[in-house]
């Protein structure tokens, strides 16, 4: 199933368009070689920003990523949300990493969490209980909750998120999205079997990260 997201995140205009504008006025202004590092700022930004579409995996207790990058926990936790004994898969997101969330199951919401906090750097493990971070609690329609948690960073400091509990969302859907580099956090049922190891590299929507059992 392919998603239908557009191919640069609605999240990025603002900033895309005002990186391009004062590198125009720039070079209409000083001329080009002045206004170089701010194209290759403006570069930046747009690459930043994208947002392409995904072919999500159709398949019975999938749980696919939910950020794009680097699997940098994988293992028992307790579930902060639930208190449940869980498998907890973390994926962290550099600068260079698209930064739109999806959801990795499908399910009604059953609860938002949102918890301020400090911003230290996301890869570390004390980023999951000391950073700012918001927790989404979906049931699936075989009655397990699975828990995904978007963390601030060092550099990131503004988590965004279009879900609220009653909500349905499909495996892959968008729901959010964490501005410049973070990590987040996936707490499944602890008898789901995990696909990935410990610094694959995994894609939001497509990547298939355990199986429910």
């Amino acid at each position: 199933m392919a998603s239908n997201q557009p191919l640069l995140a609605p999240e990025g205009w603002p900033f895309v368009a005002g990186s391009v504008v004062l590198a125009v006025l720039t070079t209409w202004g000083a001329g080009f070689w002045w206004a170089l590092p701010l194209w290759i700022i403006a570069i930046f930004v747009l690459q930043f920003f994208r947002d392409p579409p995904r072919t999500i995996p159709t398949g019975q207790r999938l749980v696919v990523s939910p950020a794009d990058g680097e699997v940098v926990a994988l293992g028992p936790a307790k579930d902060p949300a639930t208190e449940r004994d869980a498998l907890k898969i973390s994926v962290f997101m550099n600068v260079f990493s698209v930064h739109s969330n999806r959801a990795p199951v499908a399910g009604e919401v059953v609860d938002v969490q949102y918890h301020a906090g400090s911003f230290v750097n996301a890869a570390l493990d004390k980023a999951s209980a000391e950073n700012e971070r918001n927790a989404v609690v979906i049931k699936t329609d075989e009655g397990q909750h699975v828990t995904f948690i978007q963390i601030a960073g060092l550099v990131a400091r503004r988590i965004l998120c279009y879900t609220s509990v009653g909500d349905r969302l499909t495996r892959g859907e968008r729901y959010g999205f964490i501005r410049f580099g973070s990590r987040v956090d996936v707490y499944l049922p602890d008898n789901a079997t995990a696909r990935v190891k410990l610094g694959e590299k995994v894609s939001s929507g497509s990547s298939i990260l355990a199986d429910l059992a």
